[in-house]
């Protein structure tokens, strides 16, 4: 394949990654979306199979490899269930990372392969980029590995901190810095190499192990940006224009993602990634004071489905609770009987519910909630106050009215939904414990708050049932 018509296929491959990430950015287009980004990938993948160069007899154990890989993650695919999607994004991260450690390992031992000098001889831009490309993909990669062990219970989701924890992380960044002009300088020393690699996963684990949970979906989004310039950097190594883009797109997307997230929750990135939220335990007050003592009101699920069928409006909104239940298919059939009998329903998203961008969104979708009742925060407070009920299943922290009143609360300045305004709240839950902020709700002890303890499957379920009586 010519040099022209490569760049070409890869431009193409560029345009509808562009397109994929346009698509994705809303439910109603977002199948499109990923059918751009496989097709874009698909192209990629065979324009590199067949680049000129490439040796013929390693044409096999590079299928073998494509079907290996093709394999597993097809097989992931089917058997992944929607509320483990993000572990699974924390995983991806991960071998992305490794993928680029992998590559400039390879480019430093072989130099001539990618025509970037030859053993001893690299030329300097080159040592540049895959010092870069594996610093940052080692670090993404041990990062992503402790975030996919927070969220899938491995690890515990409470912030692990030390004293001194933040000057050794700045200490082993400098250190990084100066190594990685240390191997410029020397034309790429392999021991440097090795060392900095050593480093760079040692920091990419320090800095997630003292985020908390309710931190992990800016943290999924971070590392997401890092994957994509890890990627990127590594595309420049090895002279690989669609790997750059893509590098480039995925990077710029996740940084700009991050930033959205944290206008969100009304924290600065440095805020997010020095130190989480508190911690998961505790039945503390909301500033954070001694235990709590206030009894909530609490209720059945016959009671609540009495007060919503004699609704004119409900708002349903979901959190990670209900991502644990995966009760999405039991509150779209409870909203379906509610429309039934003429109540108007909506569903309130937080930008930060759930544990990855977007996570309560694919939930839904997988249960065919129609887009068009679906809003973000901005969109749908103001309804709040003209709503008879707002049914909470398990959005903890999102709905505290401490981060609008309580100063000393670790949440306040976070916008949050304004559910307390609804005449009636329905608040599902397991106990009284606090959210991933490690903060009471204060919603709990509203005098139009009625609590639903116990799964928020099997309590959806129940109303279900006394809807349809």
């Amino acid at each position: 394949m010519s040099v022209s018509l490569m760049s070409v296929c890869y431009l193409v491959s560029a345009v509808l990654f562009i397109l994929a990430l346009r698509g994705l950015s809303h439910p109603e287009t977002s199948r499109k979306g990923a059918l751009y980004g496989m097709v874009g990938m698909a192209i990629a993948i065979v324009v590199t199979f067949l680049a000129g160069g490439m040796i013929p007899t390693r044409f096999p154990i590079i299928t073998l490899g494509i079907i290996i890989g093709g394999a597993i993650g097809t097989f992931i695919a089917l058997k992944i269930q929607m509320t483990a999607l993000p572990q699974l994004v924390a995983a991806f991260h991960s071998l992305v990372g490794m993928a680029a450690v992998f590559v400039a390992a390879g480019s430093l031992c072989a130099p001539e392969a990618f025509g970037i000098g030859v053993p001893g001889a690299i030329h300097a831009q080159s040592l540049v980029e895959m010092s870069l490309g594996m610093a940052i993909g080692a670090i993404t990669f041990s990062g992503s590995v402790i975030a996919f062990a927070k969220l899938q219970g491995i690890m515990s989701g409470k912030p692990i901190t030390f004293p001194y924890q933040h000057p050794l992380n700045a200490l082993i960044g400098i250190v990084i810095v100066l190594l990685v002009v240390a191997f410029v300088l020397t034309g790429g020393a392999q021991w440097i190499f090795w060392i900095t690699a050593v480093l760079a996963f040692a920091i990419g684990f320090m800095l997630i192990i003292p985020i908390g949970g309710a931190d992990m979906p800016v943290v999924i989004s971070v590392l997401n940006s890092y994957s994509g310039w890890a990627a990127a950097a590594t595309g420049f190594t090895i002279h690989n224009m669609a790997l750059i883009i893509t590098g480039s797109l995925v990077g710029a997307s996740g940084a700009i993602l991050s930033y959205i997230m944290c206008k969100g929750m009304n924290r600065s990135i440095f805020n997010v990634l020095l130190g989480g939220f508190g911690s998961e335990s505790g039945a503390v007050a909301a500033g954070g004071g001694g235990v709590e003592t206030r009894q909530p009101k609490s209720g059945s699920a016959e009671d609540a489905a009495f007060i919503m069928k004699n609704a004119s409006k409900v708002i349903i909104v979901p959190g990670y609770g209900m991502a644990v239940a995966q009760a999405q298919h039991a509150v779209r059939e409870m909203a379906d009987l509610l429309k039934k009998n003429g109540v108007e329903v909506k569903y309130a998203i937080h930008p930060v519910a759930g544990r990855m961008p977007g996570h309560m969104n694919v939930l839904l979708a997988e249960a065919n909630v129609p887009y068009d009742e679906v809003f973000e925060l901005d969109d749908i407070n103001n309804e709040f106050s003209s709503a008879e009920v707002a049914y909470v299943i398990g959005a903890n922290d999102v709905t505290n009215p401490a981060a609008k009143t309580d100063k000393t609360s670790p949440i306040y300045g976070m916008p949050v939904l304004d559910v307390e305004k609804a005449g009636t709240v329905l608040f599902v839950k397991r106990s009284m414990a606090s959210g991933y902020a490690g903060v009471q709700n204060e919603l709990f002890f509203r005098d139009n708050t009625m609590m639903l303890f116990g799964d928020a499957k099997k309590m959806t379920e129940t109303i279900v049932k006394s809807l349809s009586a």
